[in-house]
């Protein structure tokens, strides 16, 4: 069973396991049906999930991944917390073009994602990305006044550095913020880590299995549907994926020493780095859910901990987005 975490100082209560959807309807590739992704997400609350990640970037311009997650938890909509994002425009394929953290885009965004996910309140809106355009500080009070309203509970941000951090949470206390973080990828442990524990902030990794590299079950970038992000991913390209799988196999072997996986292993690290931790998992089958979830019962020793970082000291060979994709922190 699942323990609680709090995230952040301000009473956000969840799971130490929740679950990202973005991959139902976006970004990798077809997978799995709808009726299978409401299995994999009713699943989820079975096993003790209760954070439930989207966000308006992943509906493909017609609302599809928020009102498939809001009509798989209906049931049970009261014992789960729903977590959304805004930020970006779209062309008619519903493809992101630019950003747009405005203060009235931001009110349409959640008023549109209150709509989809069939509730009536968010309870962790974050700003997606930051728009160069808008300060954070008129983002911060946008989400202030949606709060005050009652049509949010808390406010988060992801990709941000902890100057922008700071900035924001002197205008709205920001309960959670979010950012890629894994064996793979551990840029943030040097600043906004220790910026958000300062300020009384959780921390939510997404992609915390490096986009899929650390389950194992991987294979060259030009393997992948030309829809799949992991195509254009550094990480996956020629010596990078070639290091990175050796990385990986090494993993692989220290997991079966202690009758696990390599996912398992690198949540179970994960989740040692703090118990203001929370990461966010996707995936689209069951199986593998499971697996994930059962990785909440490892317990590292500090022996093993220093094996898996001499294993990946550093993180992945390659850069996580192309530069074009890279966030800048400030």
């Amino acid at each position: 069973m699942l323990h609680e975490r709090t995230l952040g100082r301000r009473g956000l209560k969840v799971a130490e396991i929740g679950l990202g959807t973005m991959g139902m309807t976006a970004f990798y590739g077809r997978g799995g049906s709808r009726e299978e992704h409401l299995r994999v997400i009713r699943r989820a609350h079975e096993l003790g999930v209760t954070l439930f990640d989207t966000a308006e970037l992943y509906n493909r311009g017609n609302g599809a991944n928020e009102v498939l997650l809001g009509e798989a938890v209906a049931p049970f909509r009261e014992s789960v917390q729903l977590a959304t994002k805004f930020g970006f425009t779209y062309d008619a394929n519903g493809d992101s073009n630019g950003r747009d953290s405005s203060p009235s885009n931001i009110r349409r965004v959640t008023e549109n994602s209150l709509r989809y996910l069939g509730t009536e309140v968010i309870d962790v809106l974050y700003q997606h990305r930051q728009d160069p355009a808008v300060p954070v500080e008129e983002v911060a009070g946008a989400v202030k006044e949606l709060i005050e309203e009652g049509k949010v509970r808390y406010f988060g941000l992801s990709e941000v550095g902890p100057e922008t951090l700071r900035r924001a949470h002197a205008v709205q206390p920001v309960s959670v913020v979010q950012t890629e973080y894994s064996l793979f990828e551990r840029g943030v442990e040097s600043e906004v880590l220790p910026a958000a524990r300062e300020l009384g902030i959780g921390f939510v990794p997404y992609s915390p299995l490096g986009r899929g590299f650390l389950t194992s079950a991987v294979k060259p970038a030009e393997q992948y549907e030309a829809s799949d992000f992991r195509r254009h991913d550094a990480r996956w390209q020629g010596e990078n994926y070639r290091s990175n799988v050796s990385a990986v196999d090494r993993l692989t072997a220290l997991a079966h020493d202690n009758g696990v996986t390599a996912a398992q292993l690198a949540l179970a690290w994960l989740l040692a780095q703090g118990d203001d931790i929370v990461p966010i998992p996707g995936t689209r089958s069951v199986d593998r859910l499971e697996e994930n979830i059962s990785a909440a019962a490892l317990s590292l020793t500090a022996t093993e901990l220093d094996l898996i970082d001499e294993i990946i000291p550093d993180g992945a060979v390659g850069a996580r987005y192309t530069d074009e994709h890279l966030p800048t922190w400030v």
